[in-house]
């Protein structure tokens, strides 16, 4: 009980808790059944959807395509699993990233709601989206913000990529 009440007071030390956390996620990425990339992939993003699930609030992005593919390349030559371990454990410390939320993904978040309910109010009263009535607004207004939030991601990515690699 001593033990337990002085990491509630002080907490774990930070080394002694990012082992704790590598070890917990490196043993659930060794029980997947790795033979490839594919399902070196599927391990890794399975791996961040636990995290982004465990921790409310937070959301962790993914590493990019090709970090991933070069990790899985050191990963298959080393043939012993400490040395495993150890470039999963400097593969996820380097690559476990806070994923931000940029002033258009918030703004779109703000300005869509109202304009989802004008646009279907306008929307009645035109005979040709007269089907639009059927629809809940509980059921429009989020649909609508939702698809509008993905708009603005995939066109973004979009945006940055063609900036980023002419």
């Amino acid at each position: 009980m001593g033990m337990f009440m002085s990491f509630m007071g002080k907490g774990l030390p930070t080394t002694q808790m990012l082992s704790l956390v590598m070890g917990t996620l490196y043993r659930k990425f060794i029980e997947k059944d790795i033979k490839n990339l594919e399902d070196f992939q599927k391990a890794i993003l399975d791996i961040f959807d636990t995290i982004n699930s465990a921790l409310p609030g937070k959301h962790y992005d993914v590493p990019p395509q090709k970090d991933v593919e070069a990790c899985f390349k050191e990963w298959k030559e080393a043939k012993k699993e400490p040395e495993r371990k150890k470039l999963f454990t400097e593969f996820m410390t380097k690559n476990v990233i806070l994923g931000k939320l940029d002033e258009t993904s918030l703004v779109t978040g703000l300005v869509t709601p109202p304009a989802a309910m004008a646009a279907k109010r306008a929307g009645e009263t035109l005979p040709q989206l007269s089907i639009i009535k059927s629809i809940p607004d509980v059921i429009f207004v989020p649909t609508a913000t939702i698809l509008a939030l993905i708009s603005v991601k995939v066109s973004r990515r979009m945006f940055v990529n063609n900036v980023a690699y002419p």
